[in-house]
């Protein structure tokens, strides 16, 4: 089994040595990095990450901070590995392994963490709008991300493009079609479809 080490800093004065040793220690074949913090999404190492993990391949990162900011990004990361086959283990949380016996049991528990998230920030977004309107504003900032360009970057990944492709392909940054990626767009046509009626 590969393992593939991804490790992260959230400034450049920090040094990545530590993460860096013990994940190859642990034994990971490859180890991408960033300097960056977790509140930006512009993090060139991991969309090299995920462009090089393969279906049978486990990512090793030394705690879940590397990762994501929240659990709602977590979640979204590990549901994102699983649909492309790739299994999660984390050095300072033993618990999570993916590629373990018990990986399904903690993949349903983040697809629901996922499921949670998304429906509290529907909640939250809705109530938002609603005080808005009630005061005459029309909020949100229009998203680049359209219903068809999320149809092609789906479709392209389904066909094993990379994310590369898929930015230039639709027209915006690839942490953007990383994050749309991410997302459950199952329903996406009949979505586009009811707002059309």
């Amino acid at each position: 089994m590969n393992l593939v080490g991804y490790a992260r800093v959230s400034t450049t004065a920090q040094s990545l040595d530590v993460q860096t040793d013990a994940l190859e220690k642990a034994g990971a074949i490859k180890v991408f990095s960033d300097h960056a913090s977790g509140a930006t999404m512009e993090r060139p190492g991991w969309v090299d990450c995920l462009e090089y993990l393969q279906s049978g391949t486990v990512l090793l990162v030394n705690d879940l901070s590397r990762l994501g900011r929240s659990s709602g990004d977590l979640a979204a990361i590990v549901a994102l590995l699983a649909e492309q086959g790739v299994g999660l283990r984390s050095l300072n949380e033993p618990f999570l392994d993916t590629s373990a016996s018990h990986g399904v049991v903690i993949f349903q528990i983040f697809s629901a963490l996922t499921e949670y998230e998304r429906n509290r920030l529907r909640e939250r977004t809705l109530v938002g709008l609603q005080a808005g309107k009630a005061r005459g504003r029309v909020g949100g900032r229009p998203t680049k991300m359209t219903l068809d360009k999320a149809a092609t970057a789906h479709d392209m990944r389904a066909k094993k493009r990379s994310i590369k492709d898929i930015a230039a392909t639709i027209g915006l940054s690839e942490s953007t079609v990383v994050r749309e990626l991410a997302r459950e767009r199952k329903p996406l046509r009949e979505e586009g479809l009811k707002k059309k009626e």
